[in-house]
């Protein structure tokens, strides 16, 4: 699957963390709402597979189609930069500062909102025919959706808003794991298996994927679900961003690069000896 060792790939992380840092805003922006719009899309077909076939596992091993074709043709996730642009900083790539990064975050983050927007009107008109009918099955699901994965967590408190945090955590760390896996192969199907394992595991398990929500929540508001857009930023959005935070950065982009670019120091060649040998002048 012409593999890449980890040296390799993890200053392709780098690299691809400062080009992302210094690409023009338009760029940014369109690549971003490409991003937003095709995981959207795959969003709503793998509930449209849970719901007509009544098998959850069905739908998380589909929906990475979706994953793997925004990669392929070089969009960008929210998930993605949370962890790659930091790298071209911590490396002290030229340039690179802190404002740069935080610009990314909030183009990428604008864009696939955008994206995501669009696909939940076009759903919802799908759903609705036009809002002349109550939702289909699929409408009404993704409305449900969202009602428990906010009001949802708001009913256990402190304990909800743990839970939703940890979720988050956990989705980046698959997610980021995906995007670290389009860089192991030069073939497409090298990398489309490295992306799809870790996205099919954040999916099935229910894990809050911030992107993915901008696509379900809009969804849920326009197709009837009983939360509000402040129940969705507070309960939802919000903490989810900085779960994926969390998650992509410190565990797949802060160990890859503590350990395959600033490596610790080598420890000396143990010399093999037999008891009471007298190593050689």
């Amino acid at each position: 699957m012409s593999y890449l060792p980890p040296t390799e790939y993890v200053a392709k992380m780098v690299d691809a963390g400062e080009s992302k840092i210094f690409m023009s805003t338009r760029d940014t922006v369109i690549r971003a709402f490409m991003a937003g719009a095709i995981l959207s899309l795959a969003a709503a077909f793998a509930v449209t597979i849970n719901v007509h076939t009544g098998q959850p596992l069905a739908g998380a091993i589909l929906f990475p189609v979706g994953f793997c074709l925004l990669y392929l043709m070089g969009f960008d996730l929210l998930t993605g930069v949370l962890m790659l642009s930091p790298l071209a900083l911590i490396d002290r790539r030229p340039g690179v500062t802190w404002g740069g990064v935080l610009r990314n975050w909030g183009l990428v983050f604008l864009g696939n909102f955008a994206g995501a927007l669009t696909v939940a009107l076009m759903m919802a008109v799908i759903f609705t025919y036009g809002f002349t009918q109550a939702p289909d099955a699929v409408g009404q699901k993704i409305g449900v959706i969202g009602e428990g994965r906010t009001v949802g967590y708001a009913a256990h408190g402190a304990a909800g808003m743990l839970t939703l945090f940890i979720r988050g955590v956990l989705c980046n760390w698959m997610v980021a794991t995906g995007v670290v896996g389009a860089m192991m192969s030069t073939s497409v199907s090298g990398k489309v298996i490295a992306m799809w394992m870790p996205i099919m595991l954040f999916f099935y398990m229910g894990f809050e994927h911030s992107v993915v929500n901008m696509f379900l929540f809009p969804s849920g508001l326009l197709l009837g679900g009983h939360f509000s857009v402040m129940d969705y930023l507070i309960w939802n959005e919000i903490p989810t961003v900085l779960g994926n935070l969390v998650g992509g950065l410190t565990f797949v982009g802060l160990t890859l690069y503590t350990t395959h670019v600033r490596t610790g120091a080598k420890r000396a060649p143990r010399m093999n000896l037999r008891p009471g040998a007298v190593p050689a002048e």
